[in-house]
Formats: structure tokens, sequence, C-alpha cells
């Protein structure tokens, strides 16, 4: 391994270290999109199931709202785990956990505080907010994103971290959809079961769901590739690194 990185390091120009740095601005920025889109992503997904009328073969291609921006999470763990190491990425993995639980918790303290008079005569009161952001605070669809977010990035980041080693840092397009392929199949999978299991999602769209999110999820992480890329390539220049960890 060492024997490969140093070939490696000689021919990008950059210093391969085991160690992930500390304290950069540009993870910090990065990181921070990473978690605020996670958290908007999740909200959406609880908010609306969309229906655009497309179908494949008999199966209705639906989706909940949160799956156009998700893959973005994705994308960008990508780009943390490329350039920053596997042991960088747990870290803001676990920390967009965090931001998750503390998302829920807030939805779930306001949705039991009592709602003022005319507020509730305008806009239908809490009815109306569990509707929509109460789904983001309690039962299934809890359980079912925290779940699916964990298997899913952890999956995702260290079949990357992996790949890299392998492949001495070649193929980035391989490894990043690649490890899409099984993380985005895990998350969609326990996501969709676990919130329809608890009566969040309705079994009769099960497999519209499980089918159309992982279409999309894998279709726009493909899409947007030259991003990941460019992303990337950027900081490795900016930070001058380019970490191996697994």
């Amino acid at each position: 391994m060492k024997n490969s990185i140093s070939r490696n390091a000689e021919f990008k120009g950059l210093e391969h270290r085991s160690n992930p740095p500390t304290g950069s601005v540009c993870l910090a920025v990065v990181a921070s999109f990473f978690v605020g889109i996670l958290i908007i992503s999740n909200i959406a997904s609880s908010a609306k199931i969309v229906d655009l009328g497309i179908s494949l073969f008999t199966i209705p291609l639906v989706f909940d709202g949160g799956t156009i921006l998700f893959p973005l999470v994705y994308v960008l763990g990508d780009v943390i785990t490329e350039v920053y190491g596997f042991k960088i990425t747990r870290r803001v993995i676990w920390t967009g956990f965090a931001a998750m639980a503390l998302t829920t918790g807030v939805f779930f303290l306001i949705g039991v505080m009592p709602g003022e008079a005319l507020w509730a005569e305008e806009t239908g009161g809490n009815d109306a907010y569990n509707a929509i952001l109460g789904g983001m605070s309690y039962g299934g669809i809890v359980l079912a994103s925290l779940a699916a977010y964990l298997a899913g990035e952890f999956s995702n980041a260290a079949i990357l971290s992996k790949l890299k080693v392998k492949t001495k840092g070649r193929f980035l397009w391989a490894r990043t959809i690649g490890s899409s392929l099984i993380g985005q199949l895990l998350d969609t999978m326990i996501f969709v079961f676990i919130a329809s299991l608890t009566g969040v999602f309705v079994w009769e769209i099960f497999w519209s769901l499980v089918i159309t999110n992982y279409i999309l999820k894998v279709g726009i992480e493909v899409l947007v590739t030259p991003f990941t890329y460019g992303l990337s390539n950027f900081l490795k220049k900016k930070e001058g690194i380019d970490v191996f960890d697994l």
C-alpha cells in the first residue's frame, strides 16, 4: 500500500497521507452543505409524494419529495471521502445523524406545544402541522430515515475508500458510481421498508417508491459526476492532499 501511494503521489504531485487533516475551512463548508442538504431532503421526504404520471411497464414511478435533493448528500459524501478520507467522512456522517436527531426533537417539541387560536383557525392547526412537519418528528419516518442514512452512507464511504486504495486513486467515476449503487440500494430499501412497515407509506406503492427512488438517486449522481470530479480536484489542489486511509 505504501508503495502504491508513493507512486501515485509522484504522479499527481500531491501529499498522500493516511491521517486526515483537521481545521480545514474548505472541509467545514462542504460538510455544512452535506448536513444542510440532508436535513432539507428529509423534511421534503415527509412532506409529499410526487407522481409525474410516468410508469415503468405497470409500475407507477412515484417518489418522495426529498429524492430530488438527497443524491447530493452522497455526492458530497463521495467528495469528502475522496479528498479527506474515511475517518473524516465518518465524523461528518455522525454529525449529520446528530443534526437529524436534533431536527426531530425540535419538530416534536413544537408539535406538542399548544397552538395559538387564530393561527389554528387560519392554517388548520396541529392537524396541518402534523401532516407535514410532524412527519419528521415521530414514528416510522424518523426510524426509517436514521437507519437508512447510517447504513447507506457508511457502506458508500467504506466501499469508496477501499476501492481508492485498490485502484491507486484512479477511476474516480467508477468508484463513486459503484459505491453508490450499493449505498443507495441499502438506503432506499431500508427507508421505504421501515416507512411502509410503520404505516408512513402504504404497501401498495412500495415497489414504485423503491424503483423510482433508486433510479433517480443513482441517475442524478451519474449526471453530476463532472461536478464530483471538479470539486474533488479543486479541493485536492487547494488543500494539497489526497488521503488514503482504508
